[in-house]
């Protein structure tokens, strides 16, 4: 389990997986990159940095504390805390977490935070690379969608999801998930 507290580096399918994606999308005029403050995102878009692309790092979309359950193999212990904290989710009680991790809550306030500051910047075209469960919450809430929807939101590793902000402050997807790169 990784999280926000373990700041590894991708492995070999992260790499493969980061590689297929720019080949796929370099030819997209990105005007900002936006990263978590975490290794594995700038790795995932070094590509693109690499083209000297403007590049903003917020902890803001970083990966959602696991708490106690970072660093360690999965065991069905964790597995069983894990699914009573994500029931208790989508219950609505936005406070359950694991031991010293992160709460649903505390999540969305940085991914808020986060969606405000996109909404104030003058570039069209922001890449932004963050993880699995900052991403189910930043697509509820670019969705107008309680967050107690996050399970419900699918991603996969590099895939692409392509949303215009629209003149009445609301999100138009265009792509979710892609991963036709693959």
């Amino acid at each position: 389990m990784q999280g926000s507290g373990i700041d590894a580096e991708l492995n070999e399918m992260g790499y493969a997986q980061a590689k297929a994606f720019y080949e796929a999308h370099q030819h997209i005029d990105f005007e900002l990159v936006v990263t978590s403050k975490l290794l594995r995102t700038h790795q995932t878009v070094k590509g693109f940095l690499d083209k000297n692309i403007p590049w903003e790092q917020t902890a803001d979309v970083n990966e959602i504390s696991w708490g106690i359950h970072e660093g360690k193999e999965q065991s069905p212990e964790q597995n069983e805390r894990y699914h009573r904290m994500i029931a208790a989710w989508k219950s609505g009680d936005l406070d359950a977490s694991i031991e010293a991790g992160e709460s649903a809550r505390q999540l969305l306030e940085r991914i808020e935070r986060f969606v405000a500051w996109v909404k104030t910047r003058p570039e069209s075209r922001i890449l932004v690379a963050t993880h699995g469960r900052a991403i189910r919450c930043l697509i509820t809430c670019l969705k107008g969608l309680p967050p107690t929807a996050m399970e419900d939101m699918e991603h996969s590793n590099t895939g692409l999801y392509v949303a215009h902000l629209q003149a009445d402050g609301t999100w138009d997807f265009e792509l979710e998930n892609d991963t036709s790169h693959l």
